[in-house]
């Protein structure tokens, strides 16, 4: 037995250990700007006011998205886990509404720059993010690049953030097919939900759904699912400009509204592919094998 099946027997024991897993969702998108890391905090926020406990994991690494827009100031960071001793609740920052969130730092590039025996430290140390929350949201950095991919094809649900303009979905096409065309994804163990961001109407929302579906279906034989859209409003880029979240500021704008909505058809939908209560120690296996 190899040390990368060791490993995966580990997590396995682990997952069956532990029958309530947090539900693991990567949000990601193939450009930056298309308000991404924006919907991934205030996602959040609607979640926890459902009553779900919420950590959001910012892996745009070196860049600092989830805590600017949280207005709180990391002490630790994901570098401070793996190399300097510190344990996973010591990383967790408090934010607003007992949100709590993993910042990246810039100490990492890539999960596949991590040797075996530090991700079998994470293993070893993640039960506890599953104690402590409901939903792991994970940011992750925009466009195609293979620490986005790893990510992607880790995750059992994913939402692909993309807004009308063209290159929006153009790149948003560019990651699907990267990601399609990838041996290590297994399209039948993820759930692609696609959210339109910054669309004047519903009808405009599930038309671009349709349109990207419909080039997924016909040159990837794949399938994505419509979560919903989120409409151009003046109240979210205000809020994005004070750096605050138009879930708490301005909870009745009509942005904030459709975003509430999206956590709902989140919770209560019907239409995923695989369970939804996996686990994120279930990544790391994903990372293990892609790496055999």
């Amino acid at each position: 037995m190899d040390q990368a099946e060791q490993l995966r027997n580990v997590i396995k024991l682990h997952n069956q250990n532990n029958q309530n897993n947090a539900r693991v969702v990567t949000i990601t998108s193939g450009k930056g700007g298309v308000g991404k890391s924006n919907l991934a905090v205030n996602l959040a926020v609607c979640l926890r006011k459902a009553g779900k406990r919420v950590i959001i994991f910012d892996a745009d690494f070196g860049l600092a998205n989830v805590e600017v827009m949280f207005g709180a100031i990391p002490q630790y960071n994901l570098s401070d886990f793996i190399y300097r001793g510190k344990s996973i609740r010591e990383i967790i920052t408090p934010g607003p509404m007992d949100i709590g969130f993993i910042s990246g730092g810039s100490g990492i590039i890539g999960l596949n720059n991590l040797t075996k025996e530090q991700i079998l430290y994470i293993v070893n140390s993640i039960d506890t993010l599953n104690e402590l929350a409901d939903f792991i949201l994970i940011d992750t950095g925009a466009g195609i690049s293979d620490q986005v991919l790893e990510f992607v094809m880790a995750s059992p649900e994913v939402l692909l953030v993309s807004t009308p303009e063209p290159s929006s979905l153009t790149d948003a096409y560019s990651l699907l097919k990267a990601l399609y065309h990838n041996p290590n994804f297994v399209e039948e163990e993820t759930t692609i939900h696609i959210v339109t961001n910054r669309v004047n109407s519903r009808d405009e929302g599930q038309a671009i759904y349709e349109k990207v579906n419909s080039v997924v279906s016909k040159f990837l034989h794949g399938s994505l699912n419509y979560l919903g859209m989120i409409p151009q409003d003046a109240a979210l880029e205000r809020a994005v400009r004070q750096q605050k979240t138009v879930t708490m500021s301005d909870p009745n704008a009509k942005s904030a509204r459709a975003i509430s909505e999206l956590a709902d058809h989140l919770l209560n939908g019907t239409r995923q592919k695989t369970p939804v209560r996996w686990g994120i120690a279930q990544m790391f296996s994903s990372f293990l094998s892609n790496r055999k």
